[in-house]
């Protein structure tokens, strides 16, 4: 497998970073481009329920993309001899908006965390790292939570 671009997703959790250091090692050995990329959960609606009524995007958006690169530009400092590219994207969907910037920047491999819920709350939250691994198109590198 050639290995050109790999694609790291964060929620800019701790443990979404356990990805990090493998995928800028698998970066610099292949000479790939590495990219993190994080989803900021954008609001979306019609102002008055209205279906005529144009949609509405979130006023703050930009700032909160701002703030997540930043934070990934910090979350990524030590990470050395690789300029890593930092991605924040709008969305209301983690999952499909992963999948489509994969598919968009032909990205090779994705690099993803597990936060190691299980039972009610992964049945209560969800998971977002099993939709991605479900749906992609794309190869997908998991990291599993350690073991206690």
């Amino acid at each position: 497998m050639q290995l050109n671009h790999i694609l790291v997703t964060t929620d800019l959790s701790l443990e979404s970073l356990r990805p990090l250091q493998e995928a800028a090692e698998l970066a610099r050995t292949n000479g790939a481009r590495l990219t993190m990329l994080t989803v900021v959960h954008q609001v979306e609606g019609a102002p008055t329920n209205s279906p005529y009524a144009p949609e509405m995007t979130d006023p703050d958006i930009e700032p909160r993309l701002e703030a997540a690169r930043e934070a990934m530009r910090e979350l990524t400092s030590d990470v050395h001899g690789l300029d890593i590219e930092v991605v924040a994207i709008p969305a209301q969907k983690v999952p499909a908006a992963v999948e489509r910037y994969a598919v968009e920047h032909d990205v090779d491999l994705l690099a993803i965390s597990t936060h190691g819920r299980s039972g009610w709350r992964r049945l209560a939250l969800g998971s977002v790292a099993e939709a991605i691994v479900r749906h992609s198109s794309v190869p997908v590198l998991v990291f599993q939570r350690p073991k206690a």
